[in-house]
């Protein structure tokens, strides 16, 4: 089965500014799911100009008390890894992400653009599709993939208000038209 959830959000801050503050996102206060976020690997393509990095963040188990009677449930964090794309001569930066726990029986993978505004110029437009699909946990299949497609939309807009916390912290009131 698997369940998808997409999300679409005008920074009202230039390409550049919003780049920077996803850069410096997580850990924050205002999420502590995330508990450290490290590069791995950073490098540009000198040819292209194009800024490859590659994340890992380590977060809490968020999975509910109940449900991690299951043995395979029973871990402590969660590894992510995240690869990005920055381009900043056509104001883009793509990034892919994905679950490296419970390979064997979860896959979640995300997909987010930011790129300038067709709207503005000074605008950032970010969009994400994140998807998640459980297998091999039998009955529990069905009731993981609710509890995620939940905590999948939860945080992307907790996401995006921290996102706007920060833009308005280090730049100021937003851009107006």
């Amino acid at each position: 089965m698997g369940v998808t959830v997409d999300v679409r959000q005008v920074y009202q801050y230039p390409f550049e500014q919003v780049v920077a503050s996803f850069l410096r996102k997580y850990p924050n206060p205002m999420d502590k799911n995330v508990v450290s976020v490290n590069i791995v690997e950073e490098k540009k393509d000198e040819s292209t100009g194009i800024i490859y990095r590659k994340r890992i963040a380590i977060c809490r188990n968020v999975v509910p008390e109940i449900l991690r009677k299951v043995s395979i449930l029973k871990v402590p964090s969660i590894q992510l890894e995240e690869e990005s794309w920055l381009n900043l001569q056509e104001r883009n930066m793509a990034i892919r992400s994905h679950c490296l726990t419970w390979t064997q029986y979860a896959s979640m993978k995300e997909e987010s653009v930011f790129r300038e505004s067709m709207e503005n110029p000074n605008w950032t437009e970010f969009t994400q599709r994140g998807r998640i699909s459980i297998t091999g946990a039998g009955f529990l299949n069905c009731i993981l993939e609710t509890f995620a497609s939940t905590f999948l939309r939860q945080g992307a807009q907790k996401g995006i208000r921290i996102m706007e916390m920060l833009l308005k912290e280090q730049c100021g009131a937003p851009l107006a038209e």
